[in-house]
């Protein structure tokens, strides 16, 4: 095992996310292959032929998960500010959707893996368009990623015509599954007021055939909770339990408009559910019910949505807020506290994506998807509560190393499998073609 060991991480602290939290000099992480081999105190000395990563002030944790995301749309950040979910989508996002190419989905969703792997996410959940070039992107860089094309009832920029989305889902089916595990593909059927009840079933009956998740956005808004209300007599959930689709396969993202009733009806089914506090904030659709829901035994976890509707993806800010936002929702102080945040973000997060046994903690057998953040920063001293403070305090920027898969994918701040600067000058060339969009 010696002799398999390529890399150590040490610092002073490890918050493995099963173990409580650990303080000690050197404490360290062994790396071995793609794997956690060995968890002890100064492992660099007992493997003296593995890269180290230290920080004397470092601490050592599992990386984060991004539980629902459109990376791609960081194309579109800024561009529509302040306006209604519908106003923003239909005035705004689709007219310039229409005209999206392949090739803008793939340097915008580099641009965002940039964005998420600095500021200490390794793992993200997408549902877009012309996602072939994001999988592409997603294995370039050496990102962990669940990916699928989104489907809708009218035509598609990147497929056209229905029947030629399950035909695109297939081949990205055909593509990954013996590629190895980073990349997993999942079924996007978009939403209930744009996916017709056969629709929903279809991609229900593939995403079972394929043992994939059904990615879904749910109860997002009021007005899509009445448009369903109108259109079939249900609510968004009651709806998709009459069609039978109901399942611990579901990510239901956003949930903002669920009662108690469609809460239990939800913990029943083991569906699993995306909480995108930012922008369901920044879009005023509400503030989702995600202390009840961790209550009733749901599965939550944090998602920031697409950076043209948060507008970015640092997984720092979104569980901050969260933490936050469910204590004045509650009127409660304990609401939503530190440690139920920090799991919504990892562990939490890798349980709503059927991930938990490989990603999401730090212990011996999982996937080293790690990162280590410096603490000798002058917003996270003195240092009291190390939950607290990655919760309250820390941001992106402060995560010095990041590791995926047992790759280093940011060593001292800089990316080591991706251009920046390429892909910084490419998007500003992008964005002056977007501006241009009508």
């Amino acid at each position: 095992m010696q002799q398999d060991v390529q890399l150590v991480l040490s610092g002073r602290w490890l918050v493995s996310m099963n173990g409580g939290v650990r303080e000690e000099a050197g404490i360290s992480v062994a790396v071995a292959g793609d794997s956690i081999a060995e968890i002890g105190s100064n492992l660099a000395a007992k493997y003296p032929q593995a890269e180290l990563l230290a920080c004397p002030h470092g601490l050592i944790m599992p990386g984060l998960v991004n539980v629902h995301t459109h990376a791609a749309m960081s194309c579109f950040r800024g561009l529509a500010d302040d306006l209604p979910l519908m106003d923003w989508l239909t005035q705004h996002i689709f007219p310039r959707e229409a005209q999206l190419t392949k090739e803008i989905v793939y340097h915008a969703t580099l641009l965002s893996i940039c964005e998420m792997i600095r500021s200490g996410t390794t793992s993200f959940n997408d549902m877009y368009l012309f996602t072939k070039e994001a999988a592409r992107a997603a294995a370039e860089a050496g990102m962990r990623a669940w990916i699928g094309e989104v489907f809708f009832d009218f035509p598609s920029p990147c497929y056209g015509e229905l029947e030629n989305g399950f035909a695109y889902a297939e081949e990205l089916f055909s593509t990954y599954e013996d590629s190895g595990e980073l990349v997993s593909i999942t079924v996007n059927p978009h939403a209930v007021y744009t996916c017709s009840p056969a629709l929903l079933q279809r991609a229900a009956a593939l995403a079972e055939r394929k043992n994939a998740l059904l990615h879904i956005h749910l109860a997002e808004t009021r007005d899509e909770v009445q448009g369903c209300v109108e259109k079939y007599g249900r609510t968004p959930a009651r709806h998709l339990e009459q069609l039978g689709l109901l399942n611990e396969r579901v990510v239901a993202a956003h949930c903002v408009m669920l009662d108690e009733e469609e809460i239990a009806l939800l913990a029943r089914r083991r569906v699993k559910v995306a909480h995108c506090p930012e922008s369901n904030m920044k879009l005023a659709s509400g503030i989702a019910p995600a202390q009840q829901m961790l209550n009733s035994g749901l599965k939550v976890g944090i998602g920031t949505d697409g950076s043209a509707s948060n507008n970015d993806l640092d997984m720092f800010n979104e569980m901050s807020t969260a933490a936050k936002l469910h204590k004045v929702r509650e009127f409660d102080p304990t609401a939503m506290n530190a440690e139920s945040a920090l799991c919504a973000a990892t562990l939490g997060g890798a349980e709503v994506l059927g991930a938990a046994d490989r990603i999401g903690s730090v212990a011996v057998g999982k996937k080293a998807d790690l990162i280590l953040l410096d603490l000798r920063q002058p917003h996270l001293c003195p240092l009291h509560n190390p939950v607290s403070q990655l919760v309250y305090a820390a941001k992106g920027s402060d995560v010095l190393h990041s590791v995926i898969n047992g790759r280093v994918v940011m060593r001292d701040r800089r990316l080591t499998t991706l251009d920046e600067n390429a892909i910084l000058a490419e998007m500003e060339r992008i964005g002056a073609t977007v501006r241009q969009m009508r």
